[in-house]
């Protein structure tokens, strides 16, 4: 499958279309988005079109797509629902109890943008092509299992059924969990995926969207830039189809927060929920919040991005904390157990382990090496990590209020793991904020490319954690 699009750190290109907005999915929030529309469409030539970052994983089903309600189906021609298999993480659409597809090929990764397209055509006389996969560009021809619908069969999607994105309306409600951005569905086309994006001319590999605006969408085609930031089933609603054709989806339980600007042409770093941690934290809002629970060592939690070089920035927000959380950096070739070095006993036994306490100490490799302010529940802690200093220096900033320098003394010879999150021995609740918050900014601070939205002013020169900062300075 070729490399999705802008998750390299030291990607040296700027794609020509900018996707401005995301909107992050929260399944324990139950999160989705509804349309019912108001006359049918074509029900047998269809485009399904968007892009997806998953976060938490787990054993449960993760539904972007459905049609339907799968508790009260009858018929094939009730149900449609497209969904990320929560004990295999293959991609399976369903209709009603006959599977379509399901992958071979797994998604796993949390860190990386994807795109997909389902392109439908029932009158088409080959079986085998009245249903395509695509991603990322490229037709999947490898499944686990498929079953080809009849000829001029008439499904569900653009019928006058609800149509949900976010969830799989039914006995169970399975919802998605993750960013979704530039979705579309064209109604009476079966479209490739060039129509939607194009694989760079420089690093041809690289697949990346492209202006979708002047396609013909259909009757109840629509498409969804996620820009606005209202609630209201209209077009200045989260949920507004800006394809010209108004058909607005319902907002359900989504706010303003919930609009993200780590999209699939600047992918912000998050929490890795991969990371071998050997005991629970429960990562939710787009893998931004991690919530340990008390009685158990070892807890700990990185960002995405592994850096050896360049300055940035990001803040931890303590959403529950008093002796806990250990806020710091941690050598990502420490790997073997950094999971519970970091936290374990403190500050955990690994050399390259740096981090402060909330209450006040300063750990490395187990021991005390100096003191700073202690901090607690609502408390904004900046965090900045120069890795062009030898040695790299790490930097808090309590609530823009008192800072606090310390060399890491250790040489600038690999990577940082930035921000390292232990929750040892404590129910610590912290939220990370790479510069795409999970909770709410009174004020609004971007670095100095104009990139994430903070509470305070990052420290000058130093940047957030997305992509388009990493092709500069990573």
């Amino acid at each position: 499958m070729p490399i999705n699009s802008f998750l390299y750190p030291g990607a040296k290109f700027t794609p020509p279309y900018q996707v401005g907005n995301s909107l992050r999915f929260n399944q324990a929030s139950s999160d989705h988005l509804t349309i019912t529309p108001g006359s049918a469409g074509n029900r047998r030539t269809f485009t399904i079109s968007f892009w997806f970052k998953r976060s938490t994983l787990g054993t449960a089903n993760r539904c972007p797509f459905s049609v339907g309600n799968s508790g009260s189906s009858t018929s094939d021609a009730d149900w449609f629902t497209l969904m990320f298999h929560g004990s295999t993480n293959t991609l399976r659409l369903i209709q009603y109890n006959n599977t379509l597809f399901a992958t071979n090929q797994v998604f796993r990764d949390s860190s990386a943008w994807a795109h997909i397209v389902i392109a439908v055509d029932t009158t088409d006389g080959t079986a085998g092509d009245r249903i395509k996969l695509y991603i990322n560009g490229s037709q999947v021809t490898s499944f686990s299992s498929s079953s080809n619908p009849s000829q001029n069969y008439d499904f569900p999607v653009n019928n006058t059924v609800e149509h949900m994105i976010g969830r799989e309306d039914g006995n169970a409600n399975v919802y998605f969990d993750g960013y979704l951005a530039e979705y579309c569905i064209i109604d009476g086309s079966a479209l490739a995926p060039t129509s939607f994006g194009e694989f760079d001319s420089d690093s041809p590999t690289i697949w990346k969207p492209k202006d979708v605006s002047g396609l013909t969408f259909g009757t109840n085609g629509f498409y969804l830039e996620f820009k606005q930031s209202g609630t209201s089933q209209n077009s200045s609603g989260l949920g507004a189809d800006t394809s010209g054709q108004d058909n607005h989806f319902a907002v359900n339980n989504l706010t303003a927060v919930d609009q993200s600007t780590d999209t699939c042409t600047n992918n912000f770093a998050t929490l890795n929920p991969l990371d071998p941690s050997p005991n629970a934290i429960t990562f939710s809002e787009g893998n931004l919040k991690a919530t340990g629970t008390s009685g158990n060592s070892g807890r700990s939690t990185f960002g995405s991005f592994a850096l050896s070089k360049g300055k940035w920035w990001c803040e931890i927000k303590v959403t529950v904390g008093t002796t806990y959380p250990l806020i710091g950096i941690i050598d990502s070739s420490s790997s073997r157990k950094r999971a519970t070095y970091f936290a374990d006993s403190d500050s955990g036994t690994n050399q390259s382990g740096f981090g402060v306490l909330a209450n006040d100490d300063i750990y490395h490799n187990g021991s005390i090496v100096d003191t700073w302010v202690t901090f607690s529940t609502d408390d904004i802690i900046g965090l900045g990590l120069d890795m062009d200093a030898s040695p790299p220096t790490l930097t808090f900033k309590k609530n823009n209020g008192d800072e606090k320098t310390i060399n890491t003394e250790v040489p600038n010879s690999g990577f940082y793991n930035f921000p390292a999150i232990g929750l040892y021995y404590s129910a610590a609740i912290v939220e990370v904020n790479f510069g795409n918050p999970s909770y709410s900014i009174s004020s609004g601070n971007a670095d100095a490319n104009g990139y994430g939205n903070f509470e305070h002013p990052p420290k000058s020169g130093y940047y957030s954690c997305c992509t388009k900062n990493l092709a500069e300075f990573g």
